[in-house]
């Protein structure tokens, strides 16, 4: 098995994913996890480059301008976590997120994984639909283990 395979972009109806960092809009990203948001505490920015080096991430791209982001931190075996799943406000409730998963899934890098873990505030329903159940101890936190893997 060849380490790291290519994975060809998805076209979505207006939307283009893709798991290319060539592709991945940087600055995009870093206002998204560097700057003090809703959705960030604001990871330090001398912290950021290793985030894009050491994940396998993901972008959903609309008329060539990035509006989503997810990624993975993974050894290729036994666990792989999911982080920062974001789609823009404007492209939210078109299915886009439930597309950008399903990529995400379908990756050759990724199959065979025991198990899966995520943090969510909000999202529990998404990731129900992928095997995720909520753990007892902390509602926030979901893990979806392959039995087959």
């Amino acid at each position: 098995m060849p380490f790291q395979q290519s994975y060809a972009d998805l076209q979505f109806g207006e939307y283009l994913l893709t798991a290319t960092k060539k592709k991945l809009d940087l600055q995009y990203i870093y206002n998204l996890l560097c700057t003090p948001s809703k959705y960030s505490t604001g990871l330090p920015a001398e912290r950021f480059p290793f985030i894009i080096k050491n994940s396998v991430c993901f972008a959903v791209l609309h008329q060539g301008k990035q509006v989503g982001f997810s990624r993975v931190i993974t050894d290729f075996s036994e666990f792989a976590s999911i982080w920062d799943v974001f789609i823009d406000d404007e492209h939210r409730g078109k299915g886009v997120g439930k597309t950008m998963m399903s990529y995400l899934f379908a990756h050759p890098n990724l199959q065979g994984i025991f198990r899966w873990f995520l943090m969510t505030e909000d999202a529990h329903g998404l990731y129900q639909k992928y095997g995720f159940k909520a753990e007892a101890y902390n509602p926030y936190v979901m893990m979806k283990v392959n039995s087959n893997a």
